[in-house]
């Protein structure tokens, strides 16, 4: 158990005024640069398989992983980490003895044998409910000094961390293609598609998001629906717009 005031407790928290005493499996990271990889749990192939080349990338160099042990880009986010050679921190939204999901039981104990930390604010033995996950969502913002979203929809608890992420100061990115991803977009977060642009963010330089004429484009993409476009495709041939004012605006309007 690390307690708020002592000298074991993570030094990114206690900038921060952190309260909460932690419980703690493993090694927590000694300092250096982190990335929070968070996204949807329902994620498709191509969005675990960027999410774990990011995590592998970063982490053969010597950047610190953080996620949150759900499945889907979370998982893929972790074994990336472990991949590319170094240590990743999985937050969990349950006690610390308790594997869940259950089929990650086996991730976990992975994930502390090399190094890395199983970590939680619940006492152990905490079951998971629904709430303890999004009540987890701002510590993952926290041990890091970058979040990035990979894959996620409007309702995806990722969003939370996001806006966690923005509350506590730090650098929140998203790999543009999903309705949660394009809406944080255009909301103002970072472009991230690549490992070039995660460094660049931890570096302070993320790469800006290229901002639409909000209000027009939306008016266009709502003419076009009302009129019997559906899909995405069918609304670009509609406005002469590009995928990605199209996308965004769809994610406005939803």
């Amino acid at each position: 158990m690390l307690q708020p005031g002592t000298s074991t407790y993570p030094p990114r928290l206690a900038a921060l005024g952190w309260s909460s005493e932690l419980h703690v499996r493993g090694a927590m990271s000694a300092g250096g640069p982190a990335v929070a990889i968070v996204g949807a749990r329902a994620a498709s192939a191509i969005g675990m398989d960027r999410a774990h080349a990011l995590a592998r990338h970063l982490s053969a160099k010597q950047i610190h992983v953080v996620s949150g042990g759900a499945l889907g880009i979370d998982g893929a986010a972790h074994r990336g980490a472990l991949a590319g050679g170094g240590t990743t921190t999985v937050v969990l939204g349950t006690g610390i003895d308790v594997a869940y999901p259950a089929r990650h039981a086996g991730l976990f104990d992975e994930v502390v044998a090399h190094g890395g930390a199983l970590i939680s604010m619940l006492p152990p033995g905490t079951q998971p409910r629904r709430g303890t996950f999004v009540q987890r969502n701002p510590l993952i913002a926290a041990l890091a000094d970058v979040v990035i979203v990979v894959e996620a929809d409007v309702k995806s608890g990722s969003l939370s961390t996001a806006r966690a992420a923005r509350e506590l100061g730090r650098i929140v990115c998203a790999w543009p293609g999903t309705a949660g991803c394009d809406r944080l977009l255009a909301g103002g977060a970072a472009i991230v598609e690549g490992e070039a642009d995660a460094l660049a963010a931890l570096a302070g330089t993320p790469r800006a998001s290229i901002k639409v004429a909000g209000d027009a484009v939306d008016e266009h993409v709502a003419a076009a629906i009302a009129a019997g476009a559906h899909g995405v495709d069918a609304i670009v041939r509609a406005t002469g717009l590009p995928v990605r004012a199209v996308l965004r605006a769809v994610a406005r309007l939803s």
